[in-house]
């Protein structure tokens, strides 16, 4: 639960560092930039203890990485429906669809 809840921490940042921005379209480009270095160095603060604890815990690099997409494409959504204000069309929740399956691959049959 420790690496879920700091993966769901570090995407939070991640998704404010990468797109936040967007929100701000006057805002000079080499002051987003900074700003979304500043943001992504929480999230790498938060994404390193998450994998290193993950992994000594006993998962792979591979469910690491797929609980990671997992994780990011929920937190991106809700991101895009709130902040952006975009609706959720079929398409998120095909990309969710795929992803899930992809996630079943990595951790069905672990035991």
């Amino acid at each position: 639960m420790t690496t879920l809840g700091l993966l769901i921490l570090s995407n939070l940042f991640m998704t404010i560092a990468w797109y936040g921005h967007l929100k701000f379209p006057d805002a000079r480009l080499w002051v987003v930039i900074l700003a979304s270095w500043g943001i992504a160095l929480i999230e790498y603060c938060l994404a390193v203890p998450a994998n290193r604890i993950g992994y000594a815990s006993g998962l792979s690099g591979g469910q690491l990485k797929i609980m990671q997409e997992c994780v990011t494409l929920t937190i991106f959504a809700l991101f895009a429906i709130f902040v952006l204000k975009e609706p959720l069309s079929w398409r998120y929740l095909g990309a969710g669809a795929c992803v899930a399956g992809a996630a079943a691959f990595m951790f069905v049959g672990r035991s």
